[in-house]
């Protein structure tokens, strides 16, 4: 019995010293996505380098609780991390960054009707061929997160949008998994990508009044 209760009391001791280090680096990868949303919203392409460094934090982190495409996700993460500081800088027919751009609502519904399909095959496979956890809604936010942070890369008004409801599925993955810092985040997520569209819309808004500005003095 006594052998039981040493047992026991080890695995317990194991576990907290696991979750202590697990606590330590989702600190710091929650501290850099924050700022990469921060930046982000503002504009800014430094939130490309908090972007790269948080998620390859996360990408082991995730892999390590079994949301294997959630892994996956953030090594795809890494590598537009790369893209996305590219076309900010370099992008754009004068190579002088890409500027905030607004798609059509049928270009949209096309775009989730394929990725929702995708999710769906994806999320199949991962039910009946892997140990993921909840595998269909971890496949659709990796599935609309790839694509909606090509449209972040390419300045498109609309990823607020997508972002609102990603996080918001996000929450209940992470709540479920113990991730509870990163579940705080992304509350915080919710409020923020809000305020990320207003302020995208308004520089777009602002965009338009001076190219129209120039191409009147074009003209003049």
């Amino acid at each position: 019995m006594s052998e039981f209760w040493l047992t026991l009391v080890n695995s317990f001791t194991a576990a907290f010293g696991e979750a202590e280090a697990l606590t330590g680096w989702e600190a710091v990868a929650v501290l850099l996505a924050l700022a990469y949303l921060v930046f982000a919203m503002k504009g800014s392409i430094w939130c490309w380098a908090a972007a790269f460094i948080s998620t390859a934090i996360y990408t082991v982190l995730f892999w390590k609780v079994s949301l294997l495409m959630e892994s996956v996700l953030n090594i795809y993460y890494m590598a537009m991390a790369v893209y996305g500081y590219w076309m900010w800088t370099r992008g754009g027919k004068e190579h002088d960054g890409v500027n905030i751009v607004s798609w059509r609502l049928s270009t949209h519904l096309k775009i989730i009707g394929i990725t929702t399909l995708v999710a769906l095959v994806i999320g199949h496979f991962m039910a009946t061929q892997t140990q993921a956890a909840f595998p269909y809604l971890d496949a659709a936010t990796t599935c609309f997160a790839v694509m909606t942070t090509y449209l972040v890369a390419k300045k498109v008004l609309e990823n607020w949008i997508y972002w609102f409801v990603i996080d918001a599925v996000s929450i209940y993955l992470y709540v479920s998994k113990g991730l509870m810092l990163t579940a705080v985040l992304f509350v915080f997520y919710l409020g923020m990508v809000v305020f990320g569209y207003y302020m995208w819309r308004n520089k777009m808004k602002v965009q338009k009044t001076a190219q129209q500005i120039d191409l009147t003095a074009g003209t003049a």
